[in-house]
């Protein structure tokens, strides 16, 4: 199936390889973040509440639950660079279904559109992040997914600011009272106008997406020795459940997605509440800080922090930002201008600021657990991913839950249901990586 690249490549196979995968995760950056821009943008054109506009995290995330392991079954059929390809050219088709989406401003479309988006991007996903695992030593793994991730949350910076210049010029005449004191047929004209303007991102998207698959698919790009594990294990996944490094790290994953889309997602709703006027690009906050600290784990990573203590790092700085938000001020924005006034950077209330810095707290969570999940699993590594990818359902569900208790209660208090998910992943980080069978006997493995 053409060059294979076994586990540890030679150096221009790691570095053709990092290449072409780093332009995939700026692609699943560029389309996953643009749901932060995308929740209140929807939330207007089709009139919704909180808890609704966060149906888009749902149809988006659950993708990855249900369709995992028949990702696993196609890359067991097709190989990784292919599945790759076919995952890109599936994305196109989620982007095309945007046209009738808006169109129609029929929410049930778009999130039919976002759940296709997301399953060519759950093929990917399931291809790619064991191949950047598997393609080097397992010691410098999570550097390697560090400097994906630098791809992937650049492209979370870039999006917001596209979006908002594109989409929402003259924005003010679609603020709620502006809309209010429209009669009925009035809302609904300007509706429809807000929504078309969705139509040819979304073209140009998909000519995008279609372009690059062909690259994918004609590149040289070579292929990781993985398929006869992934055949022989595809249809007997159930076996991956004897390893508890595994599915303790895909509960901690199941956390960690939850909460960064929550800071990533809701932080536009949520500065909207607070009548913040760039509510628009705040994701842009957030990534700006992921991106710093992916940049922490590309320079410390392992030669300063072990990926276990990285883990720990992240895990506690994620419950002392979550505090701030709870508890912090939504009047006061000093911590953004002493934070962020020297690069010119419009100030932000402080609870929304603590939220953007929950992007620091989480950077380097999803590069330190992989390696330290799929330690071990020799055969099973393919199915192990599919498993760990389903647990990317918490960017479905928490940001949900959230979404109810924002409407039931308060949206800033709401943000308490990041507090267990942090302590979960510090679990994981302290003791539950180490487990190697499961039982009051489980067998420890002994870690610095």
């Amino acid at each position: 199936m053409g060059n294979k690249v076994q586990s540890a490549g030679s150096a221009p196979s790691v570095v053709l390889a990092m290449f072409f995968i780093g332009m995939m995760f700026f692609i699943l950056g560029f389309v996953t973040w643009l749901n932060g821009a995308l929740i209140p943008f929807l939330k207007i054109v089709c009139d919704l509440n909180n808890f609704q506009a966060l149906w888009v995290t749902f149809a988006f995330y659950i993708a990855y639950t249900i369709m995992a392991l028949p990702s696993a079954a196609v890359l067991s059929r097709t190989g990784y660079k292919k599945g790759m390809a076919l995952g890109l050219g599936v994305m196109a088709v989620g982007a095309l279904l945007f046209i009738p989406a808006a169109k129609s401003s029929q929410y049930g479309l778009f999130l039919l559109a976002l759940f296709t988006l997301a399953t060519g991007m759950t093929l990917m996903q399931t291809a790619i992040n064991p191949y950047i695992v598997c393609i080097g030593s397992r010691e410098s793994a999570a550097m390697r997914i560090s400097i994906m991730g630098l791809f992937n949350k650049g492209a979370g910076i870039v999006v917001p600011l596209v979006f908002s210049a594109l989409m929402l010029s003259g924005i003010d005449q679609f603020s709620d009272s502006a809309l209010a004191a429209m009669d009925e047929v009035g809302r609904a004209a300007a509706r429809s106008e807000l929504a078309s303007r969705l139509i040819f991102p979304y073209l140009a998207m998909a000519a995008g997406l279609l372009v690059f698959m062909l690259i994918i698919l004609f590149s040289s790009l070579p292929e990781l020795a993985l398929e006869e594990e992934a055949k022989a294990d595809a249809a007997g996944g159930r076996g991956v459940l004897q390893f508890p490094q595994l599915v303790l790290g895909a509960l901690a994953l199941f956390a960690y997605v939850g909460v960064e889309v929550i800071a990533g997602d809701t932080i536009g709703l949520y500065g909207r509440n607070l009548g913040v006027q760039n509510f628009a690009v705040l994701t842009s906050y957030t990534m700006g800080f992921m991106v710093l600290g992916y940049l922490v784990g590309v320079v410390a990573i392992p030669k300063f922090l072990s990926q276990k203590g990285a883990l720990i790092l992240s895990a506690v700085s994620g419950i002392l930002f979550s505090l701030g938000v709870i508890t912090g001020s939504s009047g006061d924005s000093g911590i953004s201008q002493a934070l962020l006034d020297w690069l010119g950077v419009p100030a932000v209330p402080n609870t929304v600021m603590f939220l953007a810095l929950l992007g620091f707290a989480n950077a380097l969570v999803w590069p330190a657990i992989w390696p330290l999940a799929l330690e071990g699993l020799g055969k099973f590594t393919a199915a192990g991913s599919a498993l760990l990818i389903m647990a990317i359902a918490g960017g479905a569900l928490l940001p949900m839950v959230y979404g109810s208790l924002s409407d039931a209660s308060n949206s800033q208090h709401a943000y308490w249901i990041m507090l267990p998910c942090y302590a979960l992943i510090l679990y994981y980080a302290l003791h539950g990586h180490k487990l190697r069978s499961w039982g009051s006997s489980a067998k420890t493995l002994k870690q610095a």
